[in-house]
């Protein structure tokens, strides 16, 4: 739906390896994915694991212990699909912090040289 999928790879030595891939909109395709179907797919990929919450609360505080343990899989499943997802979108941990150091180091830049114009590569 929005160019992301993630998976679970075991090689030969039986060893695990995560997947996580997104799809790279080429020139020649235009835009694949409509703004409406992703901001439909993130609220509701970041709105079930919320809602999970909210029933966690909810049989906690009314002593229904049976149901806790659904409610803590559904949490359990759906915070590591939403985990998934942004891990697809963001890239890697590493991807993650070179990009908030590229960003914030050339804030840093411009606020010393007093520079209020952004360049033409941002």
């Amino acid at each position: 739906m929005v160019g992301l999928r993630w998976w679970n790879h075991i090689d030969e030595d039986g060893k695990s390896h995560w997947v996580f891939e997104s799809r790279k909109a080429s020139p020649q395709e235009g835009k694949t994915v409509s703004e409406a179907e992703s901001r439909i797919f993130w609220l509701g990929l970041v709105a079930c694991p919320v809602l999970w919450v909210v029933f966690a609360f909810s049989a906690l505080f009314s002593f229904r212990v049976k149901w806790l343990a659904v409610v803590i899989m559904g949490v359990v499943l759906q915070g590591a699909n939403l985990y998934g997802y942004i891990r697809c979108k963001v890239g890697s941990r590493k991807n993650l912090t070179s990009m908030a150091t590229t960003y914030f180091g050339r804030q840093f830049l411009r606020q010393t040289t007093g520079d209020t114009q952004t360049s033409s590569g941002e």
